[in-house]
């Protein structure tokens, strides 16, 4: 008898389609199955979610069927819990389930049809298994010990014995190792700068696939330029015992082809180990048991589009999901979670001082290196219009001179943010956006960064026809030329003059560029470089001992009370990348230092900076919060519409709003008036927000799925579409 199957297909939040549609089949399918559907007049990929009894089907009254078109290869059924994962994540960030559960699919996998997916599933030779090189009784002591009678992975295995002679651990190392072993809650690794936190990561998947190599590990990094670096040092540690399938990458820099080959990987248990960006959250990992998110407060793990979730929240549900779930054998074991940085995010510390997390502490460098000393340049005391101080100039040329690398950092590309007339007073405004047109002096155009309109700079202002139009602020561009300028002159210990090179998203638009960048750094081919935050996370510059930040005091007085967190963070981040090498920064007989320049150099932020303390700032802030009934003490999420005018955005806001007035939930939700976003028109597009507040998660999940209904029903003409931000990072 045919068999009735709740499909889950591509369909948009707001699709009115539901979340699941039927489908006939001539027999059932396991939950799980990939399939080829009709649906409208085209065929897409859907996902089998359930098996429905046939009686209830035809008592509804909805009609004949449509048939599935096919199963997609030999694919094995998505897991149970992968199912769980992605049903959280539609309900709780306020998505259809098919738009989630699609979208965490490789792209390709969407478009093959079963002859070109059985060429991509033809069977790989089987990963080697460790090799015995030693006896059991040379098992170092931080390896557990039910691995000495693991047939699978022996203890005397090629990999143990390299960690041994190669690292050394250090005493903070073993003990957060030791920590993380006896306690099952998730775990925050809080690692000063150069701690040794990835060796830790390193040490921690041994330890794993030690016990069953038919484990999986997940290792996340929260942008695109970190994970060739940290792909090397996996691959160099555990490709050789396990083989070069054993470690795989994905992120939305990869092709369509890699991208679908590692997921097939990952999701045959092939890849012991997946490094990735948030993407890598949703990937299909049947023996998965430990998930590390390194950096774990950067926000880049927050999707900014369709489903806004965020990574490291879902990491940490994941794992809770996984440990719930038996293995093959019917056993419960656990999948642990890690979460790693030296400037925890204030949900997390949170989390820590009320117990759910576990923190481990690394304070201390690794080889007895100092973390850099900060010295606040304050710009009142300066000459006027000055934009990198004497003195840092000074300092400049002196580490110039005994061979170091020396790192500006403007979290600000371009040549200058806008050009203006003094005459008259225009300036480069977009006329598609809200927002000025960015100057880029290489290529002489003015650029907006929000949507992208580009035009050549005009000969004369294009309102008075002055010829003298001038550019206002800096941008990486202007500083990467000004340098140059102000190190004419200056020459290295060789005698030859100062190799300045610029990295932000300008100079790295090519493919391979930034790793070639990256690589004259490495090698010492650079004697200052400049560039935007994409160089302060994460990279390990043995040759940096100076770091200075140019213009930081913007997120001062932010009206977002997230932005003295975000700043304090990136200037410690930026601040690591000096003096990683204790050695080599001892023999140049030279200390590590972060400049920042700024004209309130008093500021309590900075002088915690100053101390290193992150530990009093955290708690201030939260102080703060606390007073205020900000998160993590409280729960936000933000309703955004866009339609053509500003007044269509605002009004569809506040009828929704009135009309929510009853809702389960409403008496503990508090509705803000809309208003318009920070940057309120992109691309001709108007754009309003509206905050919500409540003292409990509980309390808005239950409001929010009572008002999408209502939503949907007092949407006017004129709104272009509307979208549910659930912790919202930015406001």
């Amino acid at each position: 008898m045919p068999a009735v199957l709740q499909i889950v297909v591509p369909t948009p939040a707001h699709s009115g389609l539901g979340d699941a549609l039927s489908y006939q089949a001539p027999a059932a399918l396991a939950p799980g199955t990939l399939v080829r559907v009709p649906l409208g007049q085209r065929e897409t990929l859907g996902i089998v979610w359930s098996v429905q009894d046939p009686g209830q089907q035809a008592e509804g009254g909805h009609g004949p069927l449509r048939d599935i078109v096919a199963v997609v290869g030999d694919l094995s059924p998505l897991s149970d819990t992968w199912r769980q994962m992605v049903a959280f994540a539609a309900q709780y960030y306020q998505r259809s389930l098919g738009e989630v559960a699609l979208a965490a699919l490789p792209p390709q996998l969407r478009e093959l049809n079963a002859e070109q997916l059985a060429r991509r599933l033809k069977p790989k030779p089987p990963p080697r298994k460790p090799k015995k090189n030693r006896p059991a009784d040379e098992v170092p002591a931080t390896r557990p010990a039910e691995a000495d009678t693991d047939t699978d992975a022996d203890a005397g295995t090629d990999v143990a014995a390299q960690n041994d002679s190669a690292v050394t651990l250090t005493a903070e190392q073993a003990a957060a190792l030791q920590h993380f072993a006896e306690d099952e809650r998730p775990a925050l690794l809080w690692g000063a700068t150069g701690s040794g936190k990835t060796e830790v990561y390193l040490r921690l998947v041994e330890e794993l696939l030690l016990r069953d190599p038919s484990h999986q590990a997940l290792v996340m990094v929260p942008e695109i330029n970190l994970t060739p670096q940290l792909e090397q040092r996996f691959v160099e540690r555990f490709a050789p015992v396990y083989g070069e399938q054993a470690v795989v990458s994905m992120h939305s820099g990869m092709t369509p082809p890699q991208r679908l080959k590692s997921w097939l990987a990952a999701h045959a248990g092939t890849a012991r180990i997946v490094l990735g960006t948030r993407m890598a959250v949703f990937a299909s990992m049947p023996g998965l048991r430990l998930i590390i998110v390194d950096e774990e407060h950067d926000p880049s793990y927050k999707q900014q589009e369709g489903a806004r979730y965020s990574a490291r929240d879902m990491a940490v549900y994941r794992a809770h999901q996984e440990s719930r779930h038996p293995d093959a054998d019917g056993a419960l074991q656990p999948c642990r979670v890690l979460l790693g940085s030296a400037t925890p995010s204030l949900e997390s510390w949170s989390a820590c001082e009320r117990g759910r997390y576990r923190r481990l502490d690394m304070p201390s460098r690794i080889g007895a290196g100092d973390l850099p000393t900060v010295r606040r340049v304050d710009m009142n005391h300066q000459p006027r219009r000055a934009i990198i101080a004497p003195p840092l100039v000074a300092a400049l040329r002196e580490r110039l001179a005994n061979g170091e690398q020396s790192l500006i950092f403007l979290n600000r590309r371009g040549y200058a943010p806008v050009l203006h007339c003094a005459d008259c007073g225009w300036k480069s405004e977009c006329p598609h956006c809200s927002a000025f047109r960015v100057f880029h002096k290489i290529d002489r155009t003015l650029r907006c960064h929000h949507c992208g309109f580009t035009e050549r700079v005009p000969h004369a202002c294009p309102a008075c026809g002055n010829l003298d139009i001038q550019p206002l602020g800096r941008g990486t561009e202007r500083i990467e030329e000004h340098l140059a300028e102000l190190l004419a002159g200056a020459t290295r210990a060789d005698g030859q003059p100062a190799r300045i090179v610029r990295i932000d998203a300008d100079t790295t638009k090519h493919k391979g560029t930034l790793e070639s960048q990256l690589a004259q750094v490495h090698a010492g081919d650079v004697d200052v470089l400049v560039g935007t935050q994409m160089v302060t996370k994460g990279h390990d510059f043995r040759r940096v001992t100076l770091v200075a930040a140019i213009n930081p005091d913007g997120a001062l007085f932010s009206s977002d009370f997230r932005a003295p967190e975000r700043l304090f963070a990136l200037l410690m981040q930026a601040g690591g990348r000096a003096g990683r090498d204790a050695s080599y920064t001892r023999a140049q007989g030279s200390r590590a230092e972060l400049w920042i320049q700024t004209t309130y150099p008093a500021h309590p932020l900075f002088e915690a900076l100053k101390r290193h303390d992150f530990a009093s700032f955290a708690t201030e802030e939260l102080r703060e919060r606390q007073r205020a009934g900000l998160p993590p003490v409280a729960f936000q999420a933000l309703i955004r519409a866009d339609a053509r005018s500003q007044e269509v955005a605002q009004a569809f806001l506040n009828d929704a709003a009135a009309a929510a007035q009853g809702l389960p939930g409403a008496t503990e939700v508090t509705l803000y008036p809309a208003v318009p976003m920070t940057i309120q028109r992109v691309a001709n597009v108007e754009r309003a927000q509206m905050l919500l507040e409540s003292p409990t998660r509980m309390a808005l999940q239950r409001f929010l799925a009572a008002w999408q209904p209502v939503l949907h029903t007092t949407r006017p003409k004129g709104l272009i579409r509307w979208l549910v931000d659930v912790d919202p990072l930015a406001i």
